[in-house]
């Protein structure tokens, strides 16, 4: 889990960090110890920030993003943190999106803690009049007046985070005027929620993947017998193809079978029509004969009578 805590002086944001480091096994960051931590170590960008703020400047924001960056990789953050007094500008905001970014993490939430700054000076006022009431020393920086000053400097720095979170809806707000046990079980309740959606977010990611691998798997299978369902197609198309040509050719045969005998017949009913009229033709001269022959016996007949009557003639 990865927060933010935002809110002006005095509105209980170190309390309730506390509270929740212990509830959820993170830890809060806090950009002065971190700074001083890398110093310390003389870490590379710890020997940069000692330089700078030897010279009285203020440490760029590219110098403490750096910090914030190597603190981040150490095993004691792997289950999250609490961003305290990081980031105080919308440029320091950006940096930090820069940074979760490229290092593939997520901030889940920026939890801003709401509360009335009048009743903040007043118990500022009431806090301060009771300690020297009981003889204790005042903190320099514990007064009226400089929270007035850093209530202003909070308006006009750090406030535009809350419009630059709230439109990356990553935006939770508490009610900071209620009791630090109520403020508490608000900013339970808001984190529940959160982890409850997350989880129901990665549960619903989790299904898609998997029906995206079942549609894979799907697909794989489907290619898989593709080769063997286009063979089959193809064998089936092959034996209609073969049965239509099959069927065409048996048809085509059956057609000429049927003009084959048709032929035969004409050829048959030609051969015997001309087999009568060599019939006839054969006939016809024996007819004739016949008749010839009846002539001459006529002729030969007549010459005998012819004879016969010349023999009569020449008795008498």
């Amino acid at each position: 889990m990865r927060l933010i805590l935002l809110g002006p002086p005095g509105a209980g944001k170190g309390t309730q960090a506390q509270r929740l480091v212990q509830k959820h096994g993170i830890v809060q960051l806090s950009t002065g110890d971190m700074l001083r931590a890398a110093v310390a170590a003389e870490t590379p960008i710890g020997l940069k920030a000692k330089d700078i703020m030897a010279s009285g400047a203020l440490v760029p924001d590219e110098v403490v993003v750096g910090i914030i960056a190597d603190r981040i990789e150490e095993p004691d953050a792997t289950n999250g943190f609490i961003l305290d007094g990081f980031p105080r500008t919308v440029p320091q905001a950006e940096a930090l999106d820069d940074l979760l970014k490229q290092k593939r993490l997520k901030l889940d939430a920026v939890i801003e803690l709401r509360v009335n700054e009048s009743a903040l000076l007043e118990r500022v006022e009431t806090r301060v009049a009771q300690m020297r009431e009981r003889g204790e020393a005042v903190r320099a920086d514990d007064t009226p007046e400089v929270l007035s000053n850093r209530l202003a400097s909070y308006r006009a720095q750090t406030e535009p985070l809350v419009h630059y979170y709230s439109d990356k809806r990553k935006l939770i707000t508490i009610d900071g005027m209620m009791s630090i046990e109520e403020v508490t079980e608000a900013i339970n309740k808001v984190l529940a929620a959160l982890a409850e959606a997350d989880s129901a977010k990665e549960a619903k990611k989790d299904a898609k993947a998997s029906a995206k691998r079942a549609s894979v798997r799907k697909t794989s299978a489907k290619a898989k017998k593709a080769p063997a369902k286009a063979a089959k197609a193809a064998k089936k198309t092959a034996r209609k193809a073969a049965k239509a040509t099959a069927k065409k050719v048996a048809k085509k045969a059956k057609k000429a079978a049927k003009s084959a005998k048709k032929t035969v017949k004409a050829v048959a009913k030609g051969r015997k029509k001309l087999a009568a009229k060599a019939k006839s033709r054969a006939a016809a001269p024996k007819k004739g004969k016949s008749v010839s022959k009846g002539r001459k016996v006529a002729k030969k007949a007549a010459k005998k009578r012819v004879k016969a009557a010349k023999r009569l003639t020449k008795r008498r």
